[in-house]
């Protein structure tokens, strides 16, 4: 499965290649399924430091068993927008600290620990139903506070994360939109795109 153009293609995505195969995503998904979940040798997987065994760790580690610890020496790895938004989506969010330690590593000072805070919001904001909006509404001030980071991955994270807060019902649109206006005008040029990105996208689903 090893590909030079796939290589090349993920560098152009801004994907870290310094430890890949380029696997594409398909193929590693439809692994992960022919051999099922196993947290040991995902743990394993993991300590190879090579992207594509550390996507297959996401998609087979177990977030039931999974402890606290690994998951923040998992964060502290992260060197690649793709891994570190693959285990929030497809493993982290399903652990039962994701909520605590989301907030946690929002706060963090390295940039992919903090993509991973701000990535969890995002992801649980779409599949996490059973939580009140009053979470969310709890993560919108960190959101504006962050909108001035200005390290392109955490940036995109938390727009990401408020047009996911935004899109999950009116209400929180609503609360979003306010948050977007208010970046959308401010001076410094990162929280104005996020605020206009968002903005731009929430308005015109509150039109649908």
């Amino acid at each position: 499965m090893e590909s030079a153009k796939n290589v090349a293609g993920m560098a152009r995505y801004g994907i870290t290649v310094t430890d890949t195969f380029g696997v594409p995503m398909g193929p590693l998904k439809e692994l992960a399924k022919e051999l099922g979940r196993d947290h040991a040798r995902a743990l394993e997987l993991w300590k190879t430091g090579n992207r594509d065994a550390r996507m297959l760790a996401a998609f087979t580690a177990d977030p039931k068993v999974m402890t606290r610890a690994e998951m923040n020496a998992w964060v502290r790895d992260f060197d690649s927008w793709d891994v570190c938004d693959g285990c929030a989506i497809h493993l982290l969010r399903k652990s039962p600290f994701a909520w605590e330690l989301a907030w946690k590593w929002a706060g963090g000072k390295r940039e992919f620990v903090r993509r991973a805070g701000f990535a969890m919001f995002a992801t649980l904001a779409v599949h996490d139903k059973k939580a009140a909006d009053e979470v969310f509404l709890e993560v919108l001030p960190l959101i504006e506070e962050m909108a001035g980071d200005e390290r392109n991955f955490v940036k995109k994270a938390v727009n990401w994360a408020l047009r996911q807060i935004g899109k999950r019902n009116p209400e929180l649109r609503r609360a979003a939109i306010e948050v977007a206006a208010r970046l959308a005008e401010a001076r410094e040029p990162s929280p104005r795109w996020v605020g206009k990105d968002a903005l731009r996208e929430l308005s015109a689903s509150s039109n649908r």
